[in-house]
Order: C-alpha cells, then sequence, then structure tokens
C-alpha cells in the first residue's frame, strides 16, 4: 500500500448478535489477513458511518442490518518494514441489530459465519476483536 494514501482513514464495523452466536468473518486481506474479526471496511465520501456500516456488512457478508450506538472503538497503526507507514485506520464498530439474511463470504472475507459464543475462545480472533468480545462477553472466554 502506498504512503501517499490521506491517513487516517475512517473504517466501520458492527457487533452482530442472532440466536446467540455472532456475526464474524475471517479476513482475506491484510491488515488481520487469516484472523477473524467484526466485518466491516472503509467510510465512503459523504455517506454516513451507519449507512457506511450497514453497505460494508451486507457487501462482506450478505447480511442486513440496522446500525444503532457506538459500541466500541480503536485506531489500528502498522508500518511497513522499511519503517513507512502501512495503515492507519480508526475504526468504529456499532451495535447491529440483524434484519435478514445468512452469512456468505463476500468482499473482503474468505469467510462469514454465525460462530456460536462457545466457539469463541477457540477461534484465532483478531487482537481488537478478541479486546471487544471479552469485554462484551466475558462469559465466552471463562
Amino acid at each position: 500500500m502506498s504512503t501517499q494514501a490521506h491517513w487516517p482513514q475512517l473504517g466501520v464495523g458492527a457487533v452482530v448478535c442472532h440466536q446467540k452466536a455472532l456475526l464474524l468473518v475471517k479476513r482475506a486481506r491484510p491488515p488481520g489477513q487469516g484472523l477473524w474479526a467484526i466485518p466491516g471496511g472503509r467510510v465512503q465520501p459523504g455517506e454516513t458511518m451507519q449507512a457506511a456500516a450497514e453497505r460494508e456488512i451486507r457487501e462482506e457478508t450478505g447480511v442486513r442490518i440496522r446500525a444503532a450506538g457506538l459500541a466500541w472503538q480503536f485506531e489500528h497503526i502498522e508500518q511497513d518494514p522499511d519503517g513507512g507507514l502501512r495503515f492507519h485506520y480508526v475504526v468504529l464498530d456499532f451495535y447491529g441489530e440483524y434484519l435478514s439474511g445468512e452469512p456468505k463470504a463476500g468482499d473482503d472475507a474468505s469467510e462469514a459465519r454465525w460462530v456460536p459464543f462457545a466457539e469463541l475462545n477457540g477461534l484465532a480472533l483478531h487482537p481488537e476483536t478478541a479486546r471487544l468480545l471479552r469485554s462484551f462477553y466475558p462469559e465466552a472466554f471463562a
């Protein structure tokens, strides 16, 4: 990725719970390639954050949601081996109300599925996703 990009970039996601399971994706590309994470992506110019979260979840998983209040926020800053800036994202994760659809990987995901709470502890989670889920659902990690 070129350091010519405008940094930081705004990303959004949504924590979606349905029938005692969470909607998660396995990232197909950096950052976090190969790790399970909250689905989401970048906000497009002129798009509200809630609309972006709803669009990104639909594009990445095929699931339709309604984005509500802010659930989590974090920054991801990553440098390349030469010390240049590779990524700098400010990410806002919303609560997502499930509306319809079954998960199917699309866009930036290699897999998308409903993950039962009992399976969370055994997944290779993105570090920030792990922090979020441990905070919201500590019983799943006991």
